[in-house]
């Protein structure tokens, strides 16, 4: 039986550990065939991901922090260096200070509400202009965002505004992307135990919640890569610009 992305070279950044969204997607990419290449964000985070490598099929594991654009140069030269086009790049970045998550979004700080955005929107740009040389035979980006991002969920505050405007560039890259034949997408997530789903003050509330959605359950990490894998695979080949929630059916509910 064919696997769907069966010799194709991924990108997958933001892996922090085993419990993050971006593992979950890289095995889910390595059991459907890709190659992977993957990004990390310091030493600490090296560690993790070289001790979770050897489950992976990974051609690559290149440092890349999305605010220092000398390393995104870096992470375009090293795609070059492996001489073959890149299929498909999944965007799992997301950062705001804990204070700003803490406090009422009235009250978020000017540097907060700067930081969040560069790291948890605009890196999808910056991302996508690193990347796009290494696409010559079209692909896909993705990225992963929440319901915060359209309704109010207490506590998300300066994140969900964020994710607001990661939701905008995801449609404005999708419409310049398209002529040449890469489509972009984002996955909305339902509420996952990740370590960033901690720093939000009151998250086992927004877990509970769970029990009022259609499929009365919290979302799967496996579920979300699945989409993933799909949005990725020629499968997708008519979807762009969409946002396609993983989310047990949370986002039609009005609680």
């Amino acid at each position: 039986m064919s696997r769907l992305l069966e010799g194709k070279l991924a990108l997958v950044t933001g892996i922090a550990n085993r419990w993050s969204l971006a593992y979950s997607i890289a095995q889910a990419f390595s059991r459907e065939g890709a190659t992977l290449v993957l990004t990390y964000l310091g030493e600490r985070q090296k560690v993790s991901i070289d001790e979770l490598a050897p489950d992976l099929n990974v051609a690559l594991i290149h440092p890349c922090d999305v605010t220092k654009d000398e390393e995104l140069a870096g992470l375009t030269g090293a795609l070059a260096a492996l001489q073959r086009p890149l299929h498909a790049a999944v965007h799992c970045l997301a950062f705001a200070n804990r204070e700003d998550l803490a406090r009422p979004f009235l009250e978020t700080s000017r540097a907060g509400f700067a930081l969040a955005q560069d790291v948890s929107a605009y890196s999808l740009v910056a991302l996508a202009r690193a990347v796009m040389p290494a696409m010559t035979e079209g692909g896909s980006i993705s990225t992963l965002t929440y319901l915060g991002s359209q309704r109010v969920v207490p506590n998300y505050n300066v994140m969900g505004v964020a994710k607001a405007s990661l939701e905008a560039a995801m449609r404005y890259l999708a419409s310049e992307l398209g002529e040449r034949k890469i489509r972009v997408n984002a996955i909305s997530a339902g509420p996952v135990k990740t370590a960033s789903a901690r720093a939000i003050k009151g998250f086992t509330g927004i877990l509970d919640a769970a029990e009022r959605t259609p499929l009365r359950r919290n979302t799967d990490p496996a579920e979300v890569a699945d989409a993933a894998v799909f949005l990725a695979s020629g499968l997708a080949r008519g979807v762009t610009g969409n946002v396609l929630f993983v989310d047990s059916g949370m986002q039609i509910m009005g609680f």
